[in-house]
This record gives C-alpha cells, sequence and structure tokens, in this order.
C-alpha cells in the first residue's frame, strides 16, 4: 500500500462476542417505499457486541425463520443495532413478517455480529450499491468520511421512491450519484468500473444478482482483492467436484464419519453429535466457517474469494464438500 493509505478496522468477531440473545425494536421507521429501517437495543440498556463495517447480524424471528441483515447504524453507538429490511414478496416470510407485525417494543433474538464483507485499507473506494445493497456500504461510508479517504457512491434502485435512506446520503453532496433506472437506464458500469481499473480504487459492490455478475463480469482480469461483493443470495454453483463419498476426520472429538452424496459436510458433523453453529445452510452468512486440517476442500460458497479458497484453511460446511478422499477438520 502506498503511504497515503490509512487503516480501517476491519472488526472481525469472534464466536465468543456473539450476541446470541433477545433484543428490543425501539425503533421503526419507514426509509423508502418496501424498506424499513429497526432499531434495536438490550433490554436492560446494555452494551452490545462492537462491530465493524460490512457486518450483519442474525434476525431470530419468532416464526422460527432466520435471516441475515447488514448492520447500516453508527458503528461508535455502544447500545443499539440498525438494520434496514426489504419486503420481499416471493420470500419465504421473513421480511413479510418484519414489516407487517414485529412492533417498537417486541423482542426478537439477535445473533452475531459476524464480518464476512470487511472494509480493507485503500487511497479510496468506489461503492456500488443496488436496492437494499446500499444497507452495508452506509457504514463503509461514514468510515471513509471519518478518516479522510476519498470515495464514490454509485447507487441504483428500480425507482428513486424505492432506494433507501436517500435522505442520509443527502449529506454528502454529489459524491453520492444517483441511478433510479426509470430515469436514467441502468447502471453505467463500463465508465466506473474502467476509471476505478487504472488506479488503486477498492471496490464494494452488493445488491441484487444481475448487478453483481454485471460487475464481476466487468472486472474480470482484475488483481485479487481489489473487487469486493458481497451477496444476499447463494451464487450459482457448478456440479460438486465428487459424486461419491467422503470421509471426516474430526480432530478434536477423535471420530471419522462418512459424508454421503445427498448429504451435506455439516449434517454429518451433527448427526456424529458434534455441535457447530449454523444459520442460513446457504454459504451466505459465515456462521458455520470450521477450520481445515488437511485434505482439499470442494469450496461451494459464496463468501471466499480465490485467494481464499487457495489457501484450503477454512470451508463453510452447510454448503462445502471435498476434493480429496480425506478431509481433517478442527472439530
Amino acid at each position: 500500500m502506498s503511504e497515503s493509505t490509512a487503516y480501517v478496522d476491519t472488526g472481525g468477531v469472534s464466536a465468543e462476542t456473539r450476541t446470541d440473545s433477545a433484543l428490543t425494536v425501539t425503533a421503526k421507521e419507514v426509509v423508502s417505499q418496501g424498506v424499513v429501517a429497526l432499531t434495536l437495543t438490550h433490554p436492560d440498556g446494555r452494551r452490545l457486541p462492537d462491530w465493524a463495517p460490512g457486518a450483519h447480524i442474525d434476525l431470530i424471528l419468532p416464526t422460527g425463520v432466520t435471516r441475515q441483515y447488514s448492520l447500516c447504524g453508527d458503528r461508535w453507538d455502544p447500545r443499539s443495532y440498525r438494520i434496514g429490511v426489504l419486503r420481499e414478496p416471493a420470500g419465504r416470510g421473513g421480511s413479510a413478517f418484519v414489516h407487517d407485525v414485529l412492533a417498537v417494543g417486541d423482542s426478537v433474538g439477535v445473533g452475531g455480529p459476524r464480518n464476512n464483507f470487511p472494509m480493507v485499507p485503500a487511497p479510496r473506494y468506489l461503492f456500488v450499491a443496488g436496492g437494499i445493497g446500499i444497507t452495508p456500504l452506509i457504514p463503509m461510508i461514514a468510515q471513509a468520511e471519518l478518516m479522510g479517504i476519498e470515495w464514490t457512491l454509485l447507487y441504483g434502485g428500480r425507482t428513486r421512491t424505492s432506494m433507501g435512506f436517500l435522505d442520509e446520503l443527502s449529506f454528502y453532496g454529489d459524491r453520492v450519484v444517483l441511478a433510479p433506472q426509470d430515469e436514467v437506464g441502468l447502471l453505467d458500469l463500463p465508465t466506473w468500473l474502467g476509471a476505478a481499473a487504472a488506479d488503486d480504487t477498492k471496490v464494494y459492490v452488493c445488491g441484487p444478482e444481475p448487478l453483481l455478475d454485471a460487475v464481476e463480469t466487468g472486472c474480470s482480469g482484475w488483481l485479487v482483492g481489489k473487487l469486493r461483493m458481497e451477496r444476499f443470495v447463494p451464487k450459482r454453483q457448478s456440479a460438486p467436484v465428487r459424486t461419491v463419498p467422503f470421509e471426516l476426520e474430526l480432530a478434536r472429538s477423535g471420530l471419522v464419519v462418512t459424508v454421503t452424496p445427498d448429504g451435506s459436510v455439516l449434517d454429518a458433523v451433527q448427526k456424529a453429535g458434534v455441535t457447530v453453529l449454523s444459520s442460513c445452510r446457504e454459504g451466505t452468512c459465515g456462521t458455520c466457517e470450521t477450520t481445515v486440517l488437511a485434505g482439499q476442500p470442494d469450496h461451494r460458497d459464496s463468501i471466499l474469494d480465490d485467494s481464499e479458497r487457495d489457501n484450503a484453511d477454512c470451508m463453510f460446511i452447510c454448503v462445502s464438500r471435498s476434493c480429496s478422499d480425506r478431509l481433517v477438520l478442527d472439530l
């Protein structure tokens, strides 16, 4: 990094600092058409675990549904979390419950925070958001602003009224470029990404899958680490490397178990009586991250980048499998 690069706290959160408790909804506000923001606090006013830009929490609803939402409030406020929730008509009921049932004063389970989308040092940033993908980028913008780092936000949505948090983003003036699709069409990614490719800008992107696919295509050939993305839904995967069973050695437990082609590593481990925290079971939340001591994982998550996959020292066992006959896990 150049001497002008400032340090940005990546905010790693260990399992020991997870909240895993009931918090109280102390505010609920409509921030755009189809998006509400919730503020959550401890019922006794206690300090909550610290977090850094890019972190998310699990919202564990009374219906039994668990969903992950990016923290979008003030990271320096030690006693509240803020999240934005998009109503998803085609979803599985979690967002509908938040919008229609959850009220100020209600208790809701919360797990985390965890950070799979850390903000790393750079002399300048380009933030690209699509719709509700603005939420993890709001604290990143605040952090860059605090540290005097150059940044620009390119923010698209279906319509201006569907784009959340515009009031607070207006504070930043022309560094925020709004691009409602019904007014200006699709985001001009070639122009923005082309400019970022020529210097030390790091690009952070979050939003719907078509946006992420378009950005990935536009950034093909870039150096690893220059582009960072967060997905709300699993990335499309090719077929598993192996179609036959493989063995798991659980080093700490002294057990050897078999994973069949139709079962997951997580299922096999839990059937053996070994407890592993899990949440999404889609390879997007990061809860079930497990250290690999030997063997070659078949990474099937939507979290790790290429260099992290090449290291082969961890895997997300809800979806990832094995390229080798045997994997040794630190469980």
